[in-house]
């Protein structure tokens, strides 16, 4: 931890030394990170990377490990250039969506004006607009909608002709799915792979199946108010419409037909999803090259559908994808929901994907833990001893940072805001009982990881069937602060082995007497999820049920032991300060001076 505490002094150095008093300690301090810019970009590939952590004894070699870190380095190779074909695709696709929307209302105002002057066409108007709000009045055997869904396709096909169709995204590389047990090494190659591609591919992305489905429904929201909060029909009519010089009538048809598109839109979300879901907050700019998803899973119908939806959206745009899981694509749904979607998106993953497995038996984290120091930030059991390293922890660090200790809150997705009752700069203070006795969820952990780079967790149980809800929830915890790469100081009833083991009042896993229940309290629908815009307690969006098989469980377990485990070891807690957002963002605003 002491090499995190230097960072954050020199960071706070550096911000001293860029005061406006000298221009040339500014100009300092750009070279500064001029430099550490030129190192991230020639950072050494993942299998650079894995033998030099070999070498030095950190970790163990393992062929399977080895192998995949080469076919990560073979697909690194390949990126620069596909970059540069990206760029121009990314260019020519902005300019064609600029170019076809021009022509859209080119056409319509086209049709307006030739149309405006002729009586038998307004009174045809008329009609179908009466017809619209007389929907009883419609023939039996037609649709509802049919005859404008024959106009809107008229109107594409005209503009494909006229701007010609989307372009098309270069050919990617195959992307990587790696797979296998608890513990192989999965994540730690994709982050090794992950860092590597910094100044080589613009547009990147890593997400956690939590947070991917979080981001989702985030997305899905947005997408669904905006288009239910529709002001009446005078007040919609776009500004472009407004300065038409054409009558009311006119104006109103060309509003009618902009609502139309939104409604087809609306029909085809997820693709409109998947488009946002790389949007980068800063620039504005769509697409991402790469995607790293950690943990892919199917654990319920949505995720199947969105999953589907969205990673077909984003290989056909030219995404390469690499991920992991504890399961190869075809098993992924053992519960045969949604089978023909779910077939759709192995294929489409099998495609686009090289499969790749960890065949080792060995939790590696267990292992390079027996190697490291003894544990220094999980104290137990909670006696007077414990209690008292815990505090002086907590004192200590909040004492390098100034110690000036506040309570305040922080933003959640989907406009909520979680309290925080101790922080001092990135680190944060919670008991066991604030975090995971309360209806909070992944959005509220991911939250806590993205700000707090440290976080301390007092009076943590021995987990039981008494209080598995707190326990999932907990689970859910320690994947995010991991995901995140957060230093984690924990006060505990039980070692780390023994937390997940249950008590007298039973074992936290029971096979037969496992439920497939709801992770939420409440049992709100998924649909509630548009509409509110809320999530569960147990760390997915509300209303998620849960389908996960007993084995899923038990993966859940095995890997919150292993994780806690590596949270301990030197190897993770010296990439806190190169992964964590919290010293990201500290870099990117001093390379801003």
């Amino acid at each position: 931890m002491r090499r995190i505490w230097n960072l954050l002094s020199k960071s706070k150095q550096l911000a001293a030394f860029a005061s406006p008093a000298s221009k040339f300690r500014v100009n300092a301090v750009r070279s500064y990170f001029d430099q550490a810019h030129v190192r991230r970009q020639n950072r050494p590939g993942p299998l650079v990377q894995y033998r030099s952590l070999v070498d030095q004894g950190k970790l163990r070699h393992d062929p399977y490990q080895e192998s995949v870190a080469s076919e990560l380095e073979n697909l690194l190779a390949r990126l620069e250039q596909y970059e540069k074909h990206m760029e121009e695709y990314h260019v020519n696709l902005a300019n064609w969506e600029k170019q076809r929307e021009n022509e859209r209302r080119r056409l319509l105002m086209e049709e307006v004006g030739l149309q405006q002057k002729d009586e038998d066409w307004w009174k045809r108007l008329n009609n179908k607009l009466t017809e619209r709000w007389a929907s009883r009045k419609r023939p039996a055997n037609m649709e509802p909608g049919v005859g404008k869904w024959v106009s809107y396709l008229k109107h594409e096909k005209k503009l494909d002709s006229l701007v010609g169709r989307r372009p098309t995204a270069p050919p990617a590389p195959k992307g990587i799915y790696i797979y296998g047990n608890v513990g192989s090494g999965k994540t730690m190659l994709m982050d090794m792979f992950y860092s590597a591609t910094e100044g080589i591919v613009r547009h990147r992305r890593r997400y956690h199946f939590h947070e991917a489905m979080l981001r989702i429904n985030e997305h899905m929201h947005k997408i669904w108010k905006n288009h239910i909060e529709e002001k009446p029909l005078q007040s919609t009519i776009a500004g472009w419409i407004m300065s038409l010089p054409f009558d009311t009538k006119a104006k109103e048809w060309l509003a009618a037909e902009e609502r139309y598109k939104q409604e087809v839109q609306m029909k085809n979300i997820l693709p409109a999803v998947a488009d946002m879901f790389f949007l980068d907050g800063e620039e504005n700019e769509k697409g991402a090259s790469i995607l790293c998803f950690d943990e892919i899973q199917t654990v319920d119908v949505f995720a199947i559908v969105a999953l589907s939806g969205i990673l077909s959206r984003l290989l056909s745009s030219g995404t390469i994808i690499v991920a992991t899981s504890n399961r190869a694509p075809k098993d992924l749904n053992e519960a045969g929901m949604q089978k023909e979607i779910f077939l759709k998106l192995v294929s489409k993953l099998e495609e686009h994907c090289e499969k790749v497995l960890i065949g080792s038996e060995i939790d590696y984290r267990c292992f390079i833990a027996q190697k490291s120091e003894n544990q220094v930030h999980y104290f137990w059991p909670i006696e007077k001893e414990a209690i008292n390293e815990f505090e002086k922890k907590w004192h200590d660090v909040t004492g390098r940072l100034g110690g000036r200790i506040i309570s305040n809150t922080i933003p959640v997705m989907f406009g909520r805001t979680l309290e925080v009752p101790e922080r001092c700069d990135g680190v944060a203070r919670f008991t066991f009982e604030y975090l995971c006795s309360r209806p909070l969820g992944a959005a509220d952990y991911i939250a806590v990881a993205e700000n707090f780079h440290t976080v301390f967790i007092s009076d943590i149980p021995v987990m039981s069937m008494r209080i598995r809800d707190k326990a999932r929830r907990f689970i859910t915890l320690i994947d995010e602060l991991y995901n995140h790469h957060c230093c984690l100081c924990c006060l505990a009833s039980s070692s780390i082995d023994e937390l997940f083991q249950g008590t007298e009042e039973g074992t936290l896993f029971d096979l037969e007497s496992f439920q497939f229940e709801t992770e939420t309290e409440g049992g709100k629908l998924r649909r509630n999820v548009l509409a509110e815009g809320t999530v569960g307690s147990g760390g997915a969006p509300s209303g998620i049920t849960s389908i996960l098989s007993g084995q899923e469980e038990m993966f859940a377990f095995q890997r919150a032991v292993s994780r806690l485990i590596e949270m301990q070891t030197p190897l993770y807690l010296d990439g806190v300060s190169n992964f964590h957002p919290y010293f990201q963002r500290q870099h990117k605003k001093l390379q801003q001076l």
